[in-house]
């Protein structure tokens, strides 16, 4: 049982902090509120519990790292809308004195911008980028899973730069018969050490998340469903500018919040179609991202997702497409191997 005391301690630690967590006003590193791999891109963008042996699944809640992901490097790629690109690299091992961990690096580059004075001149270019340096440990205790993640997180403009300390912690249940898996995960519980030059630290982005995913007996489909936000039950925003309709006497009738619309808002669902191990299609849908990004007069796939997984010999590419806005979709490759594999089948 001492081997589990770091990891309880901060679990302990997060719901401590939950109490005090608050979702208004501005939070620094917002980037890593960002799925950073195809997979959880395709189930919604948020999903604590479709492990699997997909390593960058670590990134969403450090309890579902096993030993399906020992020895996995996988490389992932995204372009956003204009310049606007990610990519990230995760790796997991595992060593009989240590345990278990992975590692991993996330970077976000903005593209370049023209530097102007107060009057306007042209004096040249700058650029902005984000990234973040992550290590997880995990331990497991008969059916139950225990993790965490320490991060370093740097945002740049132009030279100056923003650099946060912070930690994620989950815990995962895995059911010892049945496909089904329980996922709570605190994220970015931290703390801004370095504000931007002449800037006022802010607080981090703060999540906590809870989710099930379950495969019935005999049927090729693992279903996902994950709340989020659960320290805030009211994050709807209706902005106070927004004309309203005119009713029958012409009178201004402005939007009101819908119990329905607060309780959808914390839930994205996901489905994984299961033909066979070296073939999925994946699918998801994220009510607050459809809510918050559509246009006034269209919604499009705003909410939606779309995702495959392909495995051909020791290589495994993972797609996704998810729909932020009407305008169109943010594509994901993931590219995954088992370095094991990989320099047994080079060295033969």
């Amino acid at each position: 049982m001492k081997a589990h005391k770091p990891l309880l301690s901060m679990l302990l630690l997060c719901f401590a902090l939950t109490a005090q967590a608050q979702i208004g006003g501005q939070r620094a590193f917002s980037f890593l509120e960002l799925p950073h791999s195809a997979k959880r891109a395709a189930l919604g963008g948020i999903n604590v519990s479709a492990g699997a042996h997909d390593v960058n699944m670590v990134a969403a809640n450090p309890a579902l790292l096993n030993e399906e992901m020992d020895n996995q490097l996988s490389l992932s790629y995204i372009g956003y809308l204009a310049d606007i690109r990610q990519s990230s690299v995760a790796y997991a091992f595992h060593s009989e004195k240590y345990g278990r961990w992975a590692a991993g690096v996330n970077y976000l580059n903005y593209g370049d911008f023209v530097q102007r004075d107060a009057t306007g001149t042209e004096l040249g270019t700058f650029n902005v980028n984000d990234y973040t340096l992550s290590l997880t440990h995990a331990r497991q205790a008969e059916a139950f899973t225990m993790g965490a993640t320490a991060k370093v997180a740097v945002s740049s403009i132009a030279g100056s730069q923003a650099v946060g300390l912070l930690a994620d912690a989950g815990v995962a249940f895995n059911h010892p018969e049945k496909d089904l898996t329980v996922g709570l995960a605190f994220k970015n519980i931290g703390y801004q050490v370095k504000a931007y030059d002449g800037g006022d630290r802010q607080p981090m982005p703060f999540d906590a998340q809870l989710g099930i995913s379950y495969k019935p007996l005999h049927m090729p489909v693992r279903l996902s469903l994950t709340a989020h936000r659960l320290y805030q039950f009211d994050i709807v925003y209706l902005d106070p500018n927004e004309p309203g309709q005119l009713d029958e006497n012409g009178n201004e009738v402005k939007e009101e919040k819908k119990l329905a619309d607060k309780i959808a808002r914390h839930f994205v669902a996901g489905a994984e179609f299961v033909f066979s191990k070296n073939f999925q299609l994946r699918a998801g849908y994220n009510h607050l991202r459809r809510r918050e990004l559509r246009l006034d007069t269209s919604s499009g796939g705003a909410g939606f997702s779309v995702g495959a997984m392909l495995r051909v010999r020791t290589f495994e590419l993972n797609y996704g497409s998810a729909f932020f806005h009407p305008s169109g979709a943010t594509h994901y490759i993931t590219v995954s191997t088992n370095t094991r594999t990989f320099l047994k089948n080079k060295s033969i």
